[in-house]
């Protein structure tokens, strides 16, 4: 599991549903600075948000995690 590689297709799911990043933090219910750290590689999202960014952007878990 490569933390750039997953903050990368963050990014990606992220502007294809077209969401800003302060959407997706109320949304998850984290602060902004905290998901632009997910999407930078800095840190990986625990499993509760990993699950919630999967079911907001309609995908597997490891889809997120570059396992597919």
């Amino acid at each position: 599991m490569d933390n750039f590689s997953i903050g990368i297709r963050l990014i990606n799911l992220r502007k294809v549903n077209g969401y800003t990043q302060w959407d997706v933090a109320e949304i998850l219910n984290i602060s902004r600075s905290t998901l632009s750290k997910y999407e930078k590689g800095i840190i990986t999202p625990n499993v509760e948000n990993l699950i919630k960014l999967a079911d907001l952007y309609k995908v597997s878990c490891d889809y997120i995690l570059c396992r597919k």
